[in-house]
């Protein structure tokens, strides 16, 4: 992303697993730190619990003239959807034609017939995708790659750095789309993984990713149904690591779909035309939707680029442009009404830490055609987490959601690169990197029950349990801060005793701070010190229509003493800080707290922390 520079060499100190918890030791002792209306079928005949044996591996069918030209009219691109019984991904004498499935040009969006035929306008560049409908599977490759999609460009990108697509020849005679039966995305119970900002840059930052949030994905099976989306930034402008995210993808246990960022770009191009031809070639379509459970899943391409000519790599805007808004006019028009809807971008439509800069052009019209439906707003972009519920309000939205606020939740996932995997490097083999917020690096997942939808937060690591990082603010760190705040981050003396506070301090203001990682209006944070009644702190924002409020008294000292320290970025303002004042009768020596930390859903968190009062 343009705004934040990425942090200089990374600081190797003794392996260390950072967690919550152990940030706080470690400031302790200075070192701190649907789409379509497919019947439901029978369900299938195996189960899924072992994806390596289970999974559908195949690709779309392509029928070509046995001669040089194709006998297809040009204008027309036509085919079957098909159920792959034999799971060869051709289609045999006793596999049946599916009706109702929505099969889309990027601009166009049919229906299958009662045999399964469809037929959609064919025009050079096009990627036509066919929209999984429940209770069936798209084939994936051997990097668990989905296959749902193919491209007509008959005489291939322009040359471009990174290659692009290769010449794809005339209009075949048929694509046709092969889909096996799925009792994993049958079920009303759906978990569905995402993963933002995988953004490596290098082949070190490609293991730390492999060590980091795929073997925590590698070691779960919960979303073999619903799979992995990874919206955007997949690698760091160098587009030859595609092979290495495909690579990263074969160690999931569910299929792997994909969105580009802005550094997915073939920066050579500048005609507007072919920017993402090798993110084509290598991932699919820039915009689609798949069905699971109950669930319709629209995946948006949100940024443009050039914005103009000479360009330069940050020469992008935030907007899907008349076809894509067209389609996904289209492709929403055809969603029943009883189905809940995950929209998916790179950029979120709107977010709290640049309020007034990160909007999607259109995020008007986009919550037009989402009106009375139930929808989750899913971005990345930015390497932090928000969870923005509806009606919340920023100073910098009115323009966009009025006074009311926002229609449905938006929710920024934190980045799997985390603070471009900087900070120290743990024992484990991945960097702290705290991201911009204080969040850890991670994944999200939304965990799906018929249509209601609760995210969860898994830190890299991946102790669910760990929601939270406890300190304080004080005087003293508040001193340090502004002594600090100018000079060059991983390079600064840490801190001595952060988890002190002089009788004086308690009586100038000093918090307990609480930064509740996906916490959001309608969360509680809960102080209980020295084992007294519980006492509620407060947020530092209300998210009902003020600015972002930022420095050092909005800070999180826990992730600002990381990160001045060890490099990294400046966590200055978030939307899920809490704090409470400390009483200023405190008596002199050691004491505890213990933090329960209650999300929206219900679900609680405990902590604990121990700090000292002295005379």
């Amino acid at each position: 992303m343009k705004f934040f520079a990425r942090p200089g060499k990374t600081n190797h100190i003794t392996p260390l697993r950072i967690t919550a918890g152990t940030l706080v030791v470690l400031a302790a002792s200075a070192a701190l730190t649907a789409a379509n209306s497919a019947p439901d079928p029978e369900p299938a005949a195996t189960t899924t619990e072992d994806w390596n044996s289970s999974a559908y591996r195949g690709s779309v069918q392509v029928v070509r003239a046995a001669g040089e030209k194709s006998v297809a009219a040009g204008k027309t691109l036509d085919g079957v959807v098909f159920e792959d019984r034999n799971k060869n991904s051709k289609q045999d004498a006793n596999e049946p034609g599916l009706p109702k499935v929505t099969v889309s040009n990027g601009r166009d969006v049919v229906t299958t017939d009662s045999q399964g035929r469809y037929a959609l306008p064919a025009f050079e560049n096009m990627t036509a995708f066919v929209t999984q409908p429940r209770g069936f599977q798209v084939p994936v490759d051997e990097n668990n790659v989905a296959q749902f999609s193919y491209i007509h460009l008959p005489d291939g990108s322009p040359e471009l750095k990174y290659g692009g697509i290769a010449p794809t020849g005339d209009l075949p005679d048929a694509v046709n789309f092969p889909l096996a039966r799925s009792e994993a995305t049958q079920s009303p119970d759906q978990s569905c993984a995402i993963g933002a900002d995988v953004q490596t840059y290098n082949q070190q930052e490609v293991e730390y990713a492999r060590k980091g949030a795929f073997a925590d994905l590698a070691a779960r099976t919960d979303y073999t149904g619903c799979g992995v989306l990874f919206i955007g930034d997949l690698v760091g402008n160098d587009l030859s690591l595609f092979a290495q995210t495909r690579e990263l993808t074969s160690m999931l246990n569910g299929p792997a779909r994909f969105l580009p960022g802005n550094h997915d770009i073939d920066f050579d191009s500048l005609d507007g035309v072919h920017e993402f031809d090798t993110y084509r070639a290598q991932f699919g379509p820039e915009y689609y939707s798949y069905d699971t459970g109950k669930t319709h899943v629209v995946a948006l391409n949100t940024i443009e680029y050039p914005t103009k000519v000479p360009a330069k790599r940050s020469d992008y805007t935030y907007q899907l442009g008349k076809q894509q808004l067209e389609w996904l006019r289209a492709d929403i028009a055809k969603v029943p009404k009883n189905k809940a809807i995950v929209l998916a971008g790179h950029s979120p439509l709107l977010e709290f830490f640049f309020n007034d800069e990160h909007t999607t052009k259109e995020v008007k019209e986009i919550y037009k055609i989402l009106k009375g439906r139930e929808v989750v707003s899913l971005g990345g972009h930015t390497h932090m987490s928000e969870n923005l519920r509806e009606g919340d309000l920023m100073k910098g939205w009115l323009d966009e959601v009025g006074e009311d606020g926002l229609p449905f939740t938006h929710l920024t996932v934190p980045a799997v690169a985390g603070q471009w995997y900087g900070g120290r490097v743990t024992e484990t083999g991945y960097p702290t990197s705290l991201q911009q917020d204080g969040t850890p690096p991670g994944v999200l997942t939304l965990d799906i029950k018929n249509t209601k939808i609760t995210e969860r937060f898994t830190p890299t690591g991946g102790d669910e349990s760990n929601q939270m990082a406890l300190g304080l603010n004080t005087p003293a760190y508040r001193d340090w801060y502004k002594e600090n705040v100018d000079k060059e981050y991983g390079t600064i003396e840490a801190l001595e005793n952060p988890l002190s506070v002089s009788r004086n301090g308690l009586a100038e203001d000093t918090w307990l701070t609480t930064n509740f990682w996906m916490g959001s209006t309608g969360s509680t944070v809960a102080v209980s010190i020295d084992g007294n009644d519980p006492v509620k702190s407060t947020r530092t924002q209300s998210l009902t229509g003020e600015t972002a409020r930022t420095g050092a008294k909005y800070s999180d000292p826990v992730a600002i003493a990381e990160q001045f320290v060890h490099g990294g970025g400046l966590p200055e303002k978030t939307s899920h800080l809490w704090r409470l004042e400390l009483p200023d009768d405190l008596e002199t020596g050691s004491h505890t707290v213990e933090v329960t930390a209650t999300d929206v859903h219900g679900r609680s968190f405990t902590d604990n922390l121990e700090f000292e009062v002295t005379d």
